[in-house]
């Protein structure tokens, strides 16, 4: 991947903002996504994506709504999913919201389909958490042949068959760009060569560096499974202020309560000033300046040969004037600079 073709984006989970002393509504955030989504489109960025969660205070539960909406008021940055949890989702449903999205959006849409490190929708939709495998293979066999075939007929155990089936709206020919979101595991990574899809890297702790061998196993098996080479992303957590020590204290103070509930809810660690400020130095967060922020995914894009690099700027509670500054020095500062670093140093993808 060359510099100039370096991909940097956004991600949100929907997660509230604070305007002063006040928290903001559900309404008020959403809105405010698509205010941020345009910013983000004016600083240059090149894509914009929202999550799919069903949790307190989160409210990114209609995703393919909220996408629409911002592609209404946007005209050039792509518009995808930090994930969508195909488990849960019906893959014709799924195909018909996309592919209407893409036709709004005049062919800006895309996904990471993923199998849900949070598991709130398998229990409001109606689905048993023993099928977990099971329903991400079926429906991804569904969702890719929707995508790559004019008529479909398909069977499985997880949905009605299909006899001759043809969708509308129809996407272009091969579908929208759908990469498989990876959280760690290797046969994650095979899934996605096997199907030829781009690989989303989710590193939220630890030493990003440690999936080198993860990117290694996807790039043996894509030549394996006889496809072409495919784009590795990477998706971390993280905020950019003007200076370091400004964004270390604000990303603390929000950073530190939620990582606390996470460790209580799921076994994570707890959340220590020295464990969160060795996370900056040498793992997954990105906090800091423009130089910081930009020599850290200059050096993660070429030690995981990254295309394409999403920063998730919210954190419940943060408030809105540091997200807005956040997307401004993204774009107009950090992109830059990656890529006239990337240009000196490229990546070997």
């Amino acid at each position: 991947m060359t510099a100039e073709g370096f991909e940097l984006g956004l991600n949100s989970f929907g997660e509230v903002a604070t305007d002063g002393d006040r928290v903001l509504n559900d309404a008020e955030t959403v809105r405010l996504l698509v205010d941020e989504a345009r910013l983000a489109e004016s600083v240059g960025l090149d894509v914009f994506s929202v999550g799919e969660h069903y949790r307190e205070g989160h409210n990114d539960s209609a995703t393919p709504v909220l996408l629409a909406a911002i592609a209404t008021a946007t005209e050039r940055i792509r518009l995808g999913t930090s994930v969508t949890v195909l488990s849960t989702n019906d893959p014709v449903r799924l195909y018909h919201e996309f592919a209407t999205l893409d036709a709004v959006s005049n062919g800006r849409a895309q996904l990471v389909l993923g199998r849900a490190s949070a598991t709130e929708s398998f229990p409001l939709f109606g689905y048993d958490l023993a099928d977990y495998e099971r329903l991400f293979e079926e429906k991804l066999d569904l969702f890719l042949r929707l995508q790559r075939e004019e008529t479909v007929t398909w069977s499985g155990t997880v949905r009605s068959p299909l006899v001759a089936q043809r969708l509308h709206p129809r996407m272009g020919p091969g579908g929208i760009p759908t990469w498989i979101g990876v959280g760690g595991s290797p046969n994650s990574v095979v899934r996605a060569a096997r199907y030829g899809l781009p690989l989303m890297l989710a590193i939220i702790g630890g030493r990003p560096q440690r999936f080198a061998g993860h990117v290694d196993l996807y790039h043996q098996a894509l030549e394996q499974f006889g496809q072409p080479t495919q784009p590795v992303g990477q998706h971390s957590l993280g905020l950019v202020a003007d200076t370091d020590e400004e964004a270390v204290e604000t990303w603390w103070r929000y950073w530190q309560p939620t990582v606390a509930r996470l460790a209580e809810e799921r076994g994570f660690y707890k959340p220590d000033r020295a464990r969160y400020e060795a996370e900056i130095d040498h793992g997954a967060l990105f906090v800091g300046s423009p130089e910081t922020v930009a020599r850290k995914i200059a050096t993660m894009a070429r030690d995981l040969r990254l295309s394409r690099f999403d920063l998730k700027y919210d954190i419940m509670h943060l408030p809105r004037e540091a997200r807005a500054r956040t997307i401004e020095l993204l774009g107009s500062e950090v992109a830059p600079r990656v890529r006239e670093l990337l240009a000196k140093e490229p990546t070997n993808v």
